[in-house]
């Protein structure tokens, strides 16, 4: 029988640890953000270990995504980004790295759980207001005040203006988790669609080809979300980082 298409995203422990068990144990969520991180640092030291004059495919596709990042900082924030880069890329390689390796099957995707994005988004929020208030000091509060309106109005501008700054790192964590998630959802619903005509034998069978052409296209539709998430997760982060730099 073909499970739920959720019955994917279930956190299964694979290991606890005595009397600790009730409260810590490995699970496929952990193993698979271990995973991630190794085979996003593993992959960069191995395309980068030996750089050449002349590069090859895994070098150049190491310089590649080294210098979409660096276009996107330089493009959005300006030079002042330049010393950001590092965390940018790092997060843009870890996110991209678990959305490819989630397409593996059998594989977990850690970016499929809010729990995990809205995660990344915090520490990405926190670290933008750190930023922003090493900068400009309690003058970044200025950001919050709308400028040229009625002073009747200001209190009320000035609360949305606020929930719509802290309603950022829910953008950037919802939007990542429900792109992942239903993607995902979709690809298993499909797959159980093909496997029950097949199951079904006959001429019936042959009525699999339609679904799993589907299949194909909505797998390869998805590596190209898996990096665009990846993207747009960047650009939003430099976008922010604009604001907390020069308080646009």
């Amino acid at each position: 029988m073909v499970g739920s298409p959720f019955e994917q995203f279930e956190i299964i422990p694979f290991l606890s640890f005595g009397s600790l068990g009730q409260n810590f144990a490995i699970t496929n969520s952990s193993l698979f953000s271990l995973i991630v991180l190794c085979g996003a640092a593993g992959f960069f030291s191995f395309a980068t270990g030996e750089a050449r004059v002349v590069p090859n495919r895994y070098q150049v596709i190491g310089e590649q995504l080294y210098v979409l990042v660096a276009d996107v900082i330089k493009d959005t924030v300006g030079p002042r980004g330049a010393a950001y880069f590092p965390w940018m890329f790092a997060t843009f390689s870890i996110i991209a790295f678990a959305n490819l390796i989630g397409l593996i099957p059998y594989s977990f995707t850690i970016t499929s759980h809010l729990a995990i994005t809205l995660g990344f988004g915090m520490a990405t929020f926190i670290g933008i207001n750190i930023v922003a208030f090493r900068e400009h000091g309690l003058r970044f509060l200025l950001f919050f005040v709308p400028q040229d309106v009625p002073v009747a109005l200001l209190p009320l501008l000035i609360v949305i203006e606020l929930i719509s700054y802290i309603f950022r790192v829910i953008s950037l964590s919802v939007r990542l988790f429900a792109n992942m998630l239903a993607g995902h959802a979709l690809l298993k619903i499909l797959a159980g669609f093909v496997w029950g005509l097949l199951s079904l034998g006959g001429l019936l069978a042959l009525a699999h080809i339609a679904p799993f052409v589907g299949i194909m296209a909505v797998t390869v539709l998805e590596l190209g979300v898996a990096l665009l998430q990846a993207y747009v997760w960047t650009v939003l982060c430099c976008i922010y980082l604009n604001d907390a730099l020069h308080m646009h």
